[in-house]
């Protein structure tokens, strides 16, 4: 069986549950099919790990409400309103 075709835009939305390990199996395979044709994904997938790797993971509760502020702005530029 092939994987399900899976869109930039929407492996951008599944990562996060990829690197958490919480996607069922079939939306597993269409990541990494997707992650194995495309190199701006696999970019994307490589700067996801540095930024985790490097911020470590930081309770929300301890965040200032105006670090909270300019974390959401910048992930809405980068992901665009929903």
């Amino acid at each position: 069986m092939t994987p399900r075709d899976v869109a930039c835009i929407e492996l951008v939305e599944l990562l996060t549950d990829y690197l958490e390990g919480a996607l069922p199996p079939a939306d597993v395979a269409a990541v990494e099919a997707h992650l194995a044709q495309c190199p701006a994904c696999r970019r994307y997938l490589d700067q996801m790990r540095a930024t985790i790797a490097t911020l470590g993971t930081v309770p929300v509760e301890t965040l200032s409400d105006g670090a909270w502020g300019v974390l959401l702005d910048a992930f809405t530029r980068r992901t665009g309103p929903r």
